[in-house]
């Protein structure tokens, strides 16, 4: 039995739908019963918890082989970096509690470092806390998401300017949620003996002029990147209802991935190539758009 978490979203969806297609005995952890009912019907048993409730987390896991969990975004939040911490405390309480044979945590390229990287910051955290409470687990460190590009479609789409926080012309590792949750899934199959750090990236590194040429060839229109300096994160995302202080969070990430400070570690850890190009997952979102 495997216990899933995040199956609202991208990468937890991927997951339970991967080990589902594979007949794996599946328990997927919702907050309601009403988001478990397609799970169930499709054979998935429900369990009712928020990634907070130690108490209620613990009976999830119980008697599970593995588990995949995530610190979700609550960027909503007055302080952000609070609220991650006491989620990832939680959750390594109910591992610890639970005594579950082996976890597959979803963190982020740069989670090595403890200050610099923004929100990143706290998944430092769970790694260390969670990485303490489990008997084996496995680091699925990820890099900048394709989908993030996602908000600035529409304005791609308008007036044929990607504008980016990201540096023009230098190419960053980026991966899809897809390939996430395929390899979270993988990892589940294949649980680690001890600590197991997997850095995982896309097919290849790619600059936003590379990401501006996928959306062009999708849009069939010409695409042009338009680099947005790093004094306008704060208002653009407190505009889409961040918090000022997640506001200045991704102001810290944006400038710890252009300085190269958010970064791979290396060394320990495992390099693990997705097969997901921009074009692939951008051109799906914007054929949703426009369907």
């Amino acid at each position: 039995m495997f216990v899933v978490a995040g199956v609202s979203g991208n990468t937890g969806r991927v997951v339970a739908e991967t080990l589902l297609a594979q007949g794996r005995p599946l328990r997927v952890l919702v907050r309601d019963s009403a988001k478990g009912a397609t799970w169930r019907a499709r054979g998935a048993e429900t369990a009712i918890a928020s990634l907070d409730d130690a108490t209620g987390l613990t009976r999830a896991l119980e008697g599970a082989s593995g588990a995949y969990l995530l610190v979700p975004p609550q960027y909503g939040a007055d302080d952000l970096l609070a609220v991650q911490r006491r989620v990832a405390e939680a959750m390594a309480r109910a591992v610890k509690a639970s005594d579950i044979a082996h976890v597959v945590l979803l963190s982020s390229h740069g989670a090595q470092h403890a200050q610099g990287t923004g929100p990143v910051r706290a998944l430092h955290h769970a790694e260390e806390a969670i990485g303490k409470a489990a008997r084996n687990i496995t680091i699925v460190r990820a890099a900048y998401f394709i989908e993030n590009w996602a908000p600035v479609l529409g304005e791609a789409q308008k007036s044929g300017v990607l504008p980016s926080f990201l540096t023009p012309g230098r190419a960053i590792p980026m991966v899809a949620t897809a390939d996430i949750g395929r390899v979270a899934a993988e990892m589940l199959l294949r649980p680690a003996q001890g600590t197991r750090i997997i850095e995982l990236e896309g097919p290849a590194p790619w600059s936003p002029e590379d990401v501006a040429q996928a959306v062009a060839v999708a849009l069939g229109r010409d695409v042009r990147v338009q680099g947005v300096p790093l004094d306008q994160v704060v208002p653009v995302f407190t505009s889409s209802g961040f918090s000022t202080g997640s506001a200045e969070l991704m102001r810290e990430m944006y400038e710890a991935i252009n300085s190269g400070h958010l970064a791979r570690e290396g060394g320990r850890a495992v390099l693990r190539l997705g097969t997901l190009r921009p074009g692939e997952v951008l051109g799906k979102l914007l054929a949703r758009t426009t369907a």
